[in-house]
């Protein structure tokens, strides 16, 4: 596979970052994955057929803004209708696991790219450098329940939340 050469550039702390490439474009399919939940089983986009899927992509769960943004979506997501929202990280199965139990997380489901590289660069969302290589940048992706592109947001600070109302807004 060939890997996309424009690059977005977001900030980490006043440090420019250039991810591997773009956000996949609104309108289009979300590119397919094979994520790990929690019990180490495998995760696809053709899980989520028939719902609509909010991905919410960050660097790590043991960061403050990562750990706000799985508690405000695990809020939010029980009044979204026919709506599942994942939360990717490069964190192990099992650091995401002890993070839900310790906070009473249900509505949301985790999964680790550990096993899939791939994902953030198909994404867009790998930041192959920086004090945060490695990891991927904060991003908001909405699919509708076909798998199609309908809300993404790329937050140009990884300190920043992102826009859940924009989020809400697509699923209205």
């Amino acid at each position: 596979m060939q890997w996309a050469v424009d690059m977005a550039k977001i900030s980490s702390r006043g440090e420019i970052v250039e991810t591997s490439g773009e956000l996949p474009s609104l309108g289009t399919t979300a590119p397919d994955f094979v994520l790990r939940r929690a019990d180490l089983s495998a995760v696809t986009l053709s899980h989520y057929a028939g719902s609509r899927l909010v991905l919410n992509i960050f660097p790590s769960i043991d960061t403050p803004t990562c750990a706000k943004s799985v508690r405000q979506f695990n809020v939010r997501a029980a009044a979204m209708p026919n709506t599942k929202v994942l939360c990717v990280s490069a964190d192990l199965p099992f650091a995401l696991s002890r993070f839900c139990g310790a906070e009473g997380i249900d509505n949301v489901e985790t999964a680790s790219v550990y096993r899939a590289p791939e994902f953030g660069r198909e994404y867009g969302v790998y930041m192959a450098e920086g004090r945060l290589g490695g990891l991927l940048a904060r991003a908001i992706v909405v699919c509708d329940e076909q798998g199609t592109i309908i809300h993404r947001e790329l937050v140009p600070e990884i300190a920043q939340e992102p826009d859940y109302d924009a989020v809400a807004a697509s699923l209205a």
